[in-house]
Formats: C-alpha cells, sequence, structure tokens
C-alpha cells in the first residue's frame, strides 16, 4: 500500500496498482517491468475508447479506478469517436502502442487486460460493453 499521507489518493493509487499488477501476474512479469504493464493497459484502453460511442465510452469510464480514467481519456477526441475498425485493426492499435514483446499475440494481450479491467466495472455496464461493440470485438472481451 502506497502513503501519500492522504487516505483518497492511497486508495486511488492503490487500485490502479491492483490492475497493473493483474497483467503482471497473468505473464509473470516482475514489479520492475511496472511500465511495460501500464503500457499494456493505456494500449488496450485507447482504441477500446476510441471505437465506443462518446456516451458509452464516459458510462464505461465513469466505472473504472480514478487513475485509470485518466489513462482513458488521456488524448481523447471525443469528435472523433466512434472510430470504426475491425478486430484486425483494433489488435494493430494496441501493437502499434505496446512497443514490447509479449508472449503470446496481441489478442491474448487485449484479453488479459481486458480482464483485469472487468472486475472494476459492473455486471451491467460491461454488457452495455459488449453490446455496444461489433460482434467480432465483444468476442474476445471476458
Amino acid at each position: 500500500m502506497v502513503d501519500t499521507g492522504f487516505s483518497s489518493f492511497d486508495t486511488m493509487v492503490d487500485k490502479a496498482n491492483h490492475v497493473l499488477k493483474e497483467i503482471e501476474h497473468a505473464y509473470g512479469w516482475p514489479k520492475d517491468r511496472r511500465k511495460q504493464s501500464y503500457t499494456a493497459l493505456r494500449a488496450v484502453l485507447h482504441p477500446l475508447r476510441d471505437r465506443l460511442t462518446v456516451e458509452e465510452g464516459a458510462q464505461f469510464a465513469a466505472q473504472l479506478p480514478t487513475l485509470l480514467r485518466g489513462i482513458y481519456y488521456e488524448g481523447w477526441k471525443p469528435s472523433a469517436t466512434p472510430l470504426k475498425m475491425s478486430k484486425e485493426e483494433f489488435f494493430t492499435r494496441v501493437r502499434e502502442e505496446f512497443p514490447y514483446a509479449v508472449e503470446g499475440d496481441t489478442e491474448q494481450l487485449a484479453r488479459t487486460v481486458l480482464k483485469a479491467l472487468q472486475q472494476h466495472v459492473s455486471g451491467g455496464e460491461w454488457d452495455d460493453l459488449k453490446a455496444n461493440l461489433p460482434a467480432s470485438l465483444a468476442a474476445i472481451l471476458p
């Protein structure tokens, strides 16, 4: 647990670290690869955000832990969404934003990140997320 001296900040950092640790655990990465787990999270969040409508994207983001919400919104251009993309185009974006070698393929990386995020989103919102994605992309969500 981190100690910033302000309990609300401590909670935010702990929740963000929990998600990063889940990604690291899935790949067996040590904590010193935290930048890699952060990059994986960001690489999946951004194309997901860009594929959703503004309304659905905002509803999804509202349920993310506060620090993850900041990562999600970083660089967002609401007027350019939703950006139509196929499953292959989605994975291409993830791969472009994740420059590290990873065991398995890009789809496995995306699934790992999404599984870590799912624990922080209500079942109803997760179902809405799936319903607002094309079937090929919805199929990668746990």
